[in-house]
């Protein structure tokens, strides 16, 4: 499947696709600053929640 369509992302996807490493990302997430699911030991992202993140952290 092509990135640019999943609805969900896995950490690595969301290090290609935003630049975001995983490592920032678990530092992100344990601050409670980024948006996620947890299915079991399965960490996803939302693209949309994760492009609405992004888009409210935009300093104009």
């Amino acid at each position: 499947m092509d990135l640019q369509n999943k609805a969900w992302l896995t950490p690595l996807e969301v290090e290609d696709l935003y630049g975001f490493s995983v490592s920032r990302q678990s530092r992100l997430r344990m601050e409670n600053k980024i948006p996620f699911s947890k299915v079991g030991s399965y960490i996803r992202y939302s693209r949309e929640a994760i492009n609405q993140w992004l888009e409210d952290a935009r300093v104009c």
